[in-house]
């Protein structure tokens, strides 16, 4: 009966439901944004599990995982006994990228509640993020067997999203749009899945009016308007990615991780400050040697600094077919390979390419590079194609400039005999008077020297 229960007194009543209260307000304020109540709600929390448990959750939701780490640590040293605490701090560690640390909390958990929903999809996700989506989905299995159903029939919005995840964005078009108002990772993960497909217009479309909340969040819309700014050439947008990417890097929780400092290489990768992008990038290096995205900023960075050997071998290193389709990573490569000596591979890479404004362009850079760089036959190939296209004073001098000093290297023995034809052919693309001087000077050597010009 009623009357038999158990009731508080009047004052310890009165002071759980004051300590009740202001930790609800302490979560409204943050809802509402209003840091000056937050603090004052803040101060007031005690020292009972309820308010600390309140306090590591507000930490947590702020992207301050350390603190809400030590949070729960610290309830755990007091009693072993709440077992479920070991779910937050394994979570935690996931956030902070310790995902070996968080598997280990994670299984003190799992070994009493081996198919608890939420164990299991954490652990999953540590797979994700330690091998691969397929070693992920294999961790979900357990609940296909509690449930007695296909994982994929699961009506779990959190398994769907993270399911489309694992199989690398299956389905993300139709999975993500009906779960963003639900779980904020549902369009961080739309928008990468637009991103992965060179979508930087929907991408970008979905983050502008995103506040950023985690450090997740503020990498993601660096990276979106850092593409779009690049495209468009938006410098506004190029300036408000490096803001995100210097929030992510300077805070403490993540200035000494790997995003974190790959973020400040972002940061002064933007801002053209490659000594700077360098000294954060060779931090990292040992961990991200085979990661083509690393590679290919890292590249960019030596050929920004003159390290051309080092560039070089940066680009030879990337796997991506997506990578090595871009124009970008083909202009530089191409002009590691002038300074490297591998003039052939550039006119190699040109000769790949279709007719475009983009290959009128590589054009330009083979035969500029080539000229500076000494490589006289192939910057004379080069203006000799752009003088055809537009028969303009400065190619000329660029292509006359070129075949003379294709013609004294092969008077020094740089440059095969053979070439004299090829170098003979070209010049008679060109009709001005100067081009019948060069040609008398080219064939007499070439008759005198039994080399065939013609």
């Amino acid at each position: 009966p009623v009357s038999s229960l158990l009731l508080p007194s009047g004052q310890a009543l009165t002071a759980f439901h004051a300590q009740l209260q202001n930790r609800i307000l302490f979560h409204v304020a943050n809802k509402m944004a209003d840091e000056t109540k937050l603090t004052i709600y803040l101060q007031k929390l005690t020292t009972s599990i309820e308010d600390q448990l309140s306090l590591a959750s507000m930490q947590f939701m702020r992207g301050h995982y350390q603190e809400a780490t030590d949070v729960y640590k610290r309830i755990l040293l007091e009693g072993r006994e709440n077992l479920a605490l070991h779910v937050y701090v394994a979570l935690c560690y996931y956030k902070l990228d310790f995902y070996d640390v968080s598997l280990e909390m994670l299984q003190l958990y799992l070994n009493q509640y081996p198919d608890s929903p939420c164990a299991v999809n954490l652990k999953a996700c540590n797979h994700y993020r330690l091998y691969n989506g397929a070693a992920a989905e294999a961790e979900l299995k357990v609940l296909s067997a509690s449930a007695g159903v296909p994982i994929s029939q699961s009506e779990d919005p959190v398994l769907q999203h993270n399911l489309c995840v694992f199989r690398g964005g299956d389905g993300a078009t139709k999975v993500f749009p009906p779960l963003i108002n639900v779980m904020p990772e549902a369009l961080i993960n739309l928008c990468i899945y637009h991103m992965h497909r060179s979508e930087y217009n929907e991408a970008f479309q979905l983050i502008k009016n995103f506040e950023p909340n985690a450090p997740e969040d503020y990498i993601v819309k660096g990276v979106v308007l850092a593409a779009v700014g690049q495209e468009n050439n938006n410098s506004e947008f190029k300036k408000q990615a490096q803001q995100c990417f210097q929030i992510v890097g300077s805070a403490p929780s993540h200035c000494d991780t790997i995003p974190g400092r790959q973020c400040m290489a972002m940061c002064f990768f933007l801002l053209e400050q490659f000594e700077d992008v360098q000294i954060y990038l060779n931090s990292i290096k040992q961990y991200m040697a085979a990661d083509d995205n690393f590679n290919f900023n890292f590249g960019i960075t030596q050929a920004s600094l003159g390290h051309w050997r080092s560039a070089e071998e940066a680009f030879n290193s990337i796997q991506s077919p997506d990578i090595h389709k871009e124009f970008t990573y083909i202009a530089w490569k191409a002009k590691a390979n002038i300074h490297t000596g591998k003039a052939h591979l550039a006119w190699e890479a040109y000769l790949s390419l279709d007719a475009s404004p983009k290959s009128y362009t590589l054009l330009q850079m083979i035969a500029n590079e080539c000229y500076a760089q000494g490589h006289f036959f192939y910057a004379l190939k080069a203006f000799d194609v752009l003088e055809r296209l537009d028969p303009s004073p400065e190619y000329w001098e660029g292509k006359r400039g070129a075949c003379v000093g294709a013609f004294q290297r092969l008077l020094a023995g740089k440059e095969p005999r053979e070439s004299l034809r090829e170098m003979i052919n070209m010049l008679r693309n060109t009709s001005n008077p100067q081009v019948e001087y060069i040609l008398r000077v080219m064939k007499r050597w070439g008759k005198d020297n039994n080399v065939p010009t013609g």
